[in-house]
């Protein structure tokens, strides 16, 4: 889904290009396709999953075209939950892609535009980090108080003494998370939208009760790695001031995600229980990718990635480790002399215990924001990588340029050319869409003008950070042959042959 919707309710061409609810229901009537449902109160045919008589419905098994007077709807959508005026912007979506094509309840969506929250495919609300895997951490790190860490089990540092100062080292539990500040501000905006949706729309209490983000330190989250179905629940224990999300390694491991600095997401858990459904899935290759389908609620060390068991837990390394980097040894050599977590496994000691060669002053005084957000371009992203594979003497940077290519910008270049040739167009007004060019050269619907939806500069975006790789760096002569002929067909499709550009100059050589 890459727009940042309130609601997953169908607005169609109404709604103009940024899909307002407010723009639709200014309109007389909205046309839009949506299951058809029966009310098991009232016997009412309906759109909705909850009847105007307040009977829940169910599906009759048809997909119908559906005239609403939206207006009416919105209008009773807020005397339900007892709002006075809309917001400035309710975002809906142009259509259903769901199987039996189920809207979400306005209701929501005037509440998430009341409280800043966006909706996922699946009606869950998200926060994207970085992972940072973590394994202890110091109270005033993660500006937590001692008696609030007390409370979550935080009783004694790493050492086993109780736990009095700021400043004492505490070992960071398996499903302990640390996310960032600005998430907690976000998800402090999604709990304010649960709590009201819970009393308002459903009639119950509110369940945080949160004024600050300090408020959700205790609260479940879950966790979600991009293209998985398997959520990792976990619990907030304090904030950050970096755009990352501290957890254990055995955390990240569990969201199917080494530990390398992959960027997942973080809900919170009762926002998901309440609002998740597979009625808003859509029905195609890939739909139920990045949802939580299933959730681990108990991490066990013997049942993620081994890689994670590959993490050693030393105090101190042995001398003859650093014996045995002189002459280069194999890092299996050396399993029975490092503390390894794989070594823990089945003895009760794998989940504490753990020790760290180096303290530091603050886990947040290094960088706190990962390069890949603060550099803007693609471009300069790729060069930086490049420039940083040329620093370090362990990486063949032709090797990576060659990748790079291959892997990325090929696989970009020639899709985006297939793209071009099999394209729509669209109304710059209205937004309609068109597979070929109408007869009479403009909308058919409102008579505004038509443009292309994929253009030559997004085709060849690639191609001159492609030609300064292969001239830059030592890539085979097969990728660069590749690149080449990519240009040349490019420049057939874009060149017209029978027109020549002549200056006045060239008539003076």
């Amino acid at each position: 889904m890459r727009a940042t919707p309130h609601v997953l309710f169908p607005v169609g061409e109404a709604g103009g290009r940024e899909r307002l609810v407010n723009a639709a229901a200014r309109a007389n009537k909205i046309t839009f396709e949506a299951g058809s449902r029966r009310c098991r109160t009232c016997g009412k045919a309906t759109y909705k999953t909850r009847c105007d008589c307040g009977g829940t419905t169910e599906y009759t098994g048809l997909i119908q075209s559906h005239e609403v007077k939206l207006f009416m709807d919105v209008e009773r959508a807020k005397e339900t939950i007892g709002m006075v005026s809309l917001p400035d912007k309710v975002k809906g979506v142009i259509g259903l892609s769901s199987a039996h094509k189920t809207p979400e309840s306005l209701e929501k969506g005037l509440l998430r535009a009341k409280h800043g929250v966006y909706v996922f495919k699946d009606g869950t609300a998200r926060f994207d980090m970085t992972n940072m895997p973590l394994t202890h951490f110091k109270p005033y790190e993660i500006s937590t108080s001692l008696q609030r860490l007390h409370e979550l089990g935080y009783t004694h540092d790493w050492r086993g003494q109780p736990l009095e100062r700021e400043d004492q080292i505490c070992e960071l539990k398996i499903q302990d998370v640390i996310p960032s500040v600005k998430c907690g501000v976000y998800l402090l905006q999604v709990a304010r939208f649960v709590d009201e949706l819970l009393e308002r729309f459903y009639g119950l209490e509110p369940f945080y009760g949160a004024r600050e983000p300090a408020d959700l330190v205790g609260s479940m989250v879950v966790g979600l790695s991009p293209h998985t179905s398997a959520g990792a629940v976990g619990r907030i224990v304090g904030f950050i001031d970096a755009d990352v999300c501290c957890a254990h390694p055995f955390y990240h491991a569990a969201k199917r995600r080494n530990c390398d600095g992959d960027e997942d997401t973080l809900m919170l858990l009762l926002d998901v229980l309440v609002n998740f459904s597979l009625n808003y899935i859509p029905e195609k290759r890939g739909g139920h990718m990045d949802l939580p389908l299933v959730l681990t609620t108990r991490i066990s060390p013997s049942e993620i990635d081994k890689e994670a068991e590959n993490l050693d837990v030393l105090e101190r390394y042995p001398l003859e480790f650093y014996r045995a980097t002189l002459r280069h040894a194999h890092s299996k050599e050396l399993e029975k002399s490092m503390d390894l977590i794989a070594h823990r496994i089945g003895t009760g000691r794998e989940f504490q215990g753990f020790a760290f060669t180096h303290d530091t002053g603050h886990i947040a005084e290094g960088v706190t924001v990962s390069a890949y957000k603060t550099l803007q371009k693609m471009e300069d992203k790729l060069f930086a990588q490049l420039e940083l594979a040329r620093k370090i003497r362990a990486v063949d940077e032709s090797d990576v340029a060659s990748r790079v290519i291959q892997t990325h910008f090929l696989p970009d270049l020639v899709g985006n050319l297939r793209a071009f040739t099999k394209q729509q167009v669209r109304c710059v007004k209205c937004n309609a869409k068109y597979r070929r060019m109408p007869l009479r050269g403009c909308c058919t619907r409102c008579g505004g003008s038509l443009t292309l939806t994929v253009h030559e500069a997004s085709i060849k975006k690639y191609l001159e950070p492609a030609k300064r790789i292969i001239t830059d760096f030592r890539v085979p002569t097969y990728t660069k042959q590749r690149i080449l002929l990519f240009e040349k067909a490019a420049e057939s499709l874009f060149t017209n042959d029978k027109v020549t550009i002549t200056r006045i100059t060239d008539f003076c050589k």
